[in-house]
């Protein structure tokens, strides 16, 4: 339960990370459009991080993607 809540925290942090790194690189003033794009690449990234961290922890089977078929 406490690595979930870990995992579920920490993807919360790197959101609102991206989400102000990119307020900062874009020029103002934002209009609705480019704070939609944020939220955007900030989910994407968000949600790849997980990927990545899933595949790497949990799922630790080599065939992970694809298994053979029985002949």
């Amino acid at each position: 339960m406490l690595r979930k809540v870990a995992l579920g925290l920490g993807i919360a942090i790197v959101f609102g990370l991206v989400a102000v790194v990119m307020v900062s690189i874009l020029p103002g003033p934002l209009r609705q459009t480019e704070f939609m794009m944020i939220g955007a690449v900030s989910t994407l990234v968000s949600m790849l991080v997980l990927f990545l961290v899933l595949t790497a922890t949990t799922m630790k089977t080599p065939d992970l993607f694809y298994k053979k078929r029985k002949k």
